[in-house]
């Protein structure tokens, strides 16, 4: 039978070097939180049930912040170290079997065949746990691997206790482990703050197994970039680089054409469907998902947008939690927002805004146009300079046109306002009462003509300017 797993991972930081007063784990590479990325990771290994974040600076928010539910959180009132921490969970925990893992909140880049792989090494039957440990040319910074005769953990020594024999030793602890629950939990209460800094440090746990005839082995992983802890933010800045550069190969290795890669920015939880083409300087935010066979043109900015198969987006369109049905064409400079939703084959183009808007099937809004708060059917035609007058000072109106409605150019329709099916609105008309079906509304002034007053007009400035 399986071994149940549990996660827990360490989220209660501040995070001093980051210059915030944002808890570390809430600050963002590649479109989401440090914490949600490590708890994706975990997900693979363990259920949303058998896995505690330990909370502590900002708790609340770091709570809120969480997108899967069933995740559990302990709290930490008090930083007395990564030992201290773990205990703060004991009581979420299942202690008694299975397997515990121990993961930082602030290492976004950690991969979760990384974590199968580190299970399936700890679950050997010789041992207590595995941790990870890698090599690095510069490992200053970190606790150094101390491994015995046969190839085990000795000891973990952190840089300041480090003799300078051991400070030369390359393999070190980046703080990610696997231990078998049973001994680890029935031995904690012995780490004690007997350091400099008075805390509670979860690395003497190896010493400590080992006091106890357990064993607990490395598991090298050749990557060190995996397992970058986020502390500056240059750091930050370099794993966003890294989460966006795989999340476009993962792209385009599913069918994705992103022709300038190096330019996009495409957020972790984006989806795109195969044979999709995505232009240069192309920004896709939050949990936008787009169909297959569309292009995305240069410039483009998406947020948490449905895009349809075959859908055709021209640069510099700026869409944000909006739908956009199969067969379209949007842009170039269109905007939409607010939950506007346009339908199958409609045609959204240049200088058009949507705002809380829904365009029916195979309807046109070409050129220059303000529609806010407006339902729209299908088969409408809007003219160039249309706008819908849905502010009246103090609150918003709708507007409501019907299918096969013709708005001519340069309209302006006043809400609230009823359009039924089939009208025609004459170009240049101002509209304020509702129009009925298949009638022609005009809403503009006559025409005045005054022969020879243009002339007149001249003559007398002229004459005003002999005289001054």
């Amino acid at each position: 039978m399986k071994q149940p797993v549990t996660v827990v991972i360490l989220a209660a930081g501040l995070g001093t070097r980051m210059k915030s007063n944002k808890a570390k784990v809430l600050h963002q590479a590649g479109g989401d939180t440090l914490l949600n990325h490590i708890i994706r990771a975990a997900l693979h290994v363990a259920p949303p049930e058998g896995i505690v974040a330990v909370v502590g600076h900002q708790a609340a928010q770091v709570r809120e912040s969480v997108k899967v539910p069933g995740i559990r959180f302990a709290e930490q009132s008090e930083q007395k170290g990564t030992g201290h921490a773990v205990l703060c969970a004991r009581e979420a925990v299942a202690q008694n079997g299975g397997q515990l893992f121990i993961l930082n909140g602030d290492g976004p880049l950690l991969r979760s065949e990384t974590l199968a792989a580190l299970i399936r090494h700890a679950s050997e039957d010789n041992l207590a746990g595995a941790l990870i440990t890698t090599e690095m040319d510069d490992p200053s910074g970190y606790g150094r691997i101390v491994r015995d005769d046969h190839g085990h953990i000795a000891a973990i020594v952190e840089q300041k206790a480090a003799s300078p024999e051991q400070l030369k030793i390359q393999e070190v602890n980046p703080g990610l482990y696997c231990f078998k629950a049973a001994p680890f939990w029935e031995h904690i209460g012995e780490i004690q703050p007997n350091n400099a800094a008075r805390e509670y440090y979860l690395t003497d746990m190896v010493e400590i197994l080992r006091r106890h005839g357990h064993r607990v082995a490395p598991f090298l992983v050749p990557d060190a970039t995996e397992l970058l802890g986020i502390n500056t933010r240059v750091e930050l800045a370099v794993a966003d680089g890294i989460l966006r550069a795989r999340k476009a190969r993962d792209l385009m290795l599913s069918g994705v054409t992103i022709e300038n890669p190096d330019s996009v920015t495409i957020d972790v939880n984006v989806d795109i469907q195969p044979d999709t083409v995505i232009e240069a300087n192309v920004q896709l935010r939050g949990e936008t998902r787009i169909g297959t066979g569309c292009r995305i043109g240069t410039g483009s900015v998406l947020r948490d947008c449905e895009i349809a198969d075959n859908v055709t987006i021209l640069p510099y369109v700026v869409a944000d939690a909006s739908r956009i049905g199969a067969n379209s064409a949007i842009g170039p400079f269109s905007r939409l927002r607010l939950n506007a939703d346009a339908g199958a084959d409609t045609h959204i183009g240049n200088f058009v805004e949507l705002k809380k808007t829904r365009l029916g099937a195979g309807s046109k809004a070409q050129h220059l146009a303000y529609l806010g708060d407006a339902a729209i059917g299908e088969g409408v035609n809007i003219g160039a300079g249309t706008i819908t007058c849905n502010y009246d000072g103090q609150k918003k109106h709708p507007t409501s046109i019907a299918d096969g409605v013709f708005v001519g150019s340069n309209s302006t329709l006043v809400a609230p306002l009823e359009i039924s099916e089939g009208a025609y609105i004459a170009a240049g008309s101002v509209i304020t009462k509702p129009v009925e079906a298949d009638a022609l509304a005009i809403g503009r002034a006559y025409q005045v003509d005054k022969p020879g007053w243009a002339k007149r007009r001249r003559e007398s400035q002229k004459q005003a300017e002999k005289k001054a």
